[in-house]
């Protein structure tokens, strides 16, 4: 994606997908989809991270994935400020619904969806016992992903190829923290059980 971007071998499709995406616009969407960029602003994510860790600490007794979903979400963050400072991509000077400053490529609001909502998934998914409750926190999150990267999209302050961008930058990130957590705690595992034989 970012090869594309940077040969602008991708315009077309970007004003394709923005176009099709804004021609639903109506006052009652245009609602939706800011809640939904609310929901995946910076400062809100601080804030659902605070909660989600006091209730993973409190209720479930977690300690090692809090660091886990620390790390994830610190690392996001500096994701995509590193990316969009190497691209210096501007954002789309279409159709804006809404004002905002700063790079556009890639998304931070895709970026950190997917981290914050895929670390949330990979932590409650053990812990619900239930096929049922499983499918309803896929759908939950999988929800909450796709809808703030089209609410960006909606809104006219970023190009689909940024949230696209934002959503392989952040899963990559992801899926590397993830495995890196699994390893560390299997070799505290392995050494925990060789100190006791």
């Amino acid at each position: 994606m970012a090869i594309l971007v940077s040969g602008n071998q991708i315009v077309g499709f970007d004003k394709a997908i923005i176009s099709f995406v804004q021609s639903f616009e109506t006052l009652f969407l245009t609602s939706i989809m800011k809640f939904f960029t609310f929901v995946g602003a910076g400062n809100t994510i601080k804030v659902l991270i605070a909660i989600a860790m006091i209730i993973l600490f409190f209720f479930f007794k977690f300690r090692s994935k809090l660091v886990l979903l620390i790390g994830v979400m610190i690392g996001s963050h500096y994701v995509f400020r590193i990316l969009k400072l190497i691209f210096h991509r501007a954002r789309p000077d279409l159709h804006s619904l809404i004002e905002i400053g700063g790079y556009s490529f890639p998304s931070g609001h895709a970026t950190n969806a997917i981290t914050f909502y895929g670390i949330l998934l990979y932590l409650l998914w053990h812990i619900i016992p239930s096929r049922w409750g499983r499918t309803l926190l896929v759908v939950i999150c999988t929800t909450m992903i796709v809808m703030i990267g089209v609410s960006r999209i909606y809104l006219g302050v970023h190009y689909p190829s940024d949230v696209i961008a934002g959503y392989c930058a952040g899963g990559f990130w992801l899926i590397l923290a993830i495995w890196i957590y699994q390893l560390v705690m299997k070799k505290i595992h392995e050494g925990k059980h060789k100190s006791v034989n």
